[in-house]
């Protein structure tokens, strides 16, 4: 869900400069002549030894390799940032930590399926904490417990396993020491540092695994829920220590992401909309701006089913104001910004907008796509083309505009027809809509063909975006087509569904 390693304004990179200058000596190579093996112009190697620029994560396993380090490098960037303290302050706002919306729940701990538990990072569009994009392994499932401190899946969950209770969350003495502790010298800071990785990496790997289930146990909202609380707890444990809790905020607006997702799926606006506004403010604390448009982003959907075109606009603006040099997040804002105007009836704003999307979308980098790689090929262009198709179906709706429904019908089909099988939400949630975009053309034969194929389905469902997909195409067939032989046999089959 977001990019690179990014630390917080102010920070010297002046130790990484050291060690690598030191090193590229050592190995009798010049800035020149590094900078060939590596892939980087000189200049930038001598940036990187003066502290003048954060070293990419990609560079500095090659910078590894290359110079033969075992891996010093990596680990000085992995190394937790301390803050100097100062009394009666934080590295980061006390307030970050707490409260959180509900309460720790019981149930949901079952452990992940290990057959979709990942072997490294990036998965599931979720990257390393830590490292960002470098490919970092991850622990096996069954060695997750054991650095939360509580039993493995052969022998069934912990008590602590979505509670954070197990011993590995903590950063005081004792039993949780080696976990975080900030005050242990020598060969015990190195251990600290490393178990705190393995252990993000861990938890990092149990998201995608919820992730990759598709959310297809009740349960993991309980799941994802508790294990943010202690993420959160352990974090504020960290802050207090006098560090500041980079990867575990990093982590933290992940995991907040995913939970406002599963609230807002169950229809829960206001609880999805407050783990959405922790991890905006988590993400703005460690800077990390990737996450910080995608939380936008589910802003933006959420207050879009609430009909609030102003509120959605502002939010989607807010994504393009991250940072104007990610072409991924222009266009991002510029596919919210045309269903916010398309649902405010401004057919000229609404189409400008999807030029541009559409031209940004064509432009897209490597970069991009290594920060949003859910926005490469066949799948990039299936969201294209969905958000399109909604904001021109919107538009229809909202104007009355035969020409922008026939649009959404185009753009709507193509997108349906790039959907993967395996994500039948996504096909049962575009089969809906495409129907509605027929009944806004003025053909309710067809809207009514293709919804009787998914009404069981689409009855059945919770999922907040469905429901409204099925509500709206339900108002415009029984408000325009009431007496329609069809409608009213669609209508029937609608009623022996909900049956």
């Amino acid at each position: 869900m977001s990019g690179g390693p990014a630390r917080t304004a102010g920070t010297s990179w002046a130790e990484f400069g050291r060690q690598l200058r030191s090193l590229r000596r050592a190995a009798g190579l010049t800035q020149l002549q590094l900078g060939l093996r590596v892939g980087y112009h000189h200049s930038a190697v001598s940036k990187l030894e003066a502290g003048l620029r954060e070293p990419p994560a990609g560079l500095v396993s090659r910078l590894d390799a290359v110079l033969e380090t075992g891996g010093r490098l990596a680990a000085i960037v992995a190394a937790p940032h301390e803050v100097p303290r100062r009394p009666g302050r934080f590295p980061a706002d006390p307030a970050l930590f707490a409260p959180l919306p509900g309460a720790d729940d019981p149930g949901g701990r079952e452990t992940p399926d290990p057959a979709m538990w990942p072997a490294r990072l990036p998965a599931e569009g979720l990257v390393c904490p830590l490292h960002g994009t470098a490919g970092c392994a991850v622990p096996g499932p069954g060695e997750l417990p054991g650095l939360l401190g509580e039993p493995g899946p052969a022998g069934g969950p912990g008590p602590g396993w979505a509670t954070g209770t197990g011993r590995g969350m903590g950063t005081g003495r004792g039993a949780g020491t080696e976990w975080g502790a900030v005050s242990e010298p020598g060969v015990g800071r190195v251990r600290a540092t490393v178990a705190e990785a393995e252990l993000l990496h861990g938890l990092t790997a149990v998201l995608a695994c919820l992730i990759r289930e598709a959310f297809r146990y009740g349960g993991r909202v309980a799941a994802v829920e508790g294990l943010l609380r202690a993420l959160a707890r352990w974090a504020g444990e960290v802050n207090s220590a006098g560090r500041l809790p980079y990867g575990q905020l990093r982590l933290g607006a992940q995991y907040a992401q995913v939970a406002g997702r599963l609230r807002m799926e169950r229809g829960q606006t206001g609880v999805a909309m407050a783990w959405f506004g922790h991890g905006l403010r988590w993400a703005d604390a460690v800077q990390d701006a990737p996450a910080r448009a995608t939380l936008l982003s589910d802003m933006c959907t959420l207050v879009r089913l609430d009909g609030d075109p102003s509120s959605m606009l502002g939010y989607a603006q807010g994504i393009g104001a991250v940072d104007g040099r990610r072409r991924w997040t222009a266009t991002l804002s510029d596919l919210y910004q045309a269903r916010g105007h398309a649902l405010a009836g401004d057919a000229a704003q609404c189409r400008r907008h999807i030029t541009l999307a559409r031209r940004g979308f064509a432009r897209l980098g490597p970069r991009d796509l290594l920060e949003a790689p859910w926005m490469a090929g066949a799948e990039g262009a299936m969201r294209v083309d969905s958000a399109i198709g909604g904001a021109l179906r919107d538009l229809a709706v909202a104007t009355g505009d035969r020409a922008a429904a026939r649009r959404a019908v185009d753009a709507t089909a193509r997108s349906r027809a790039q959907v993967p099988p395996q994500m039948r939400g996504a096909r049962l949630l575009l089969t809906l809509r495409l129907a509605d975009s027929w009944a806004c053309a003025g053909d309710p034969g067809a809207a009514v063909a293709l919804a009787s194929e998914v009404l069981p389905e689409a009855v059945r469902s919770r999922e907040s975006m469905i429901t409204a997909e099925l509500r709206g195409l339900h108002s415009r067939l029984t408000g325009k087509w009431a007496d329609l032989p069809e409608v009213r046999e669609y209508r029937r089959r609608l009623l022996d569904a909900a049956k």
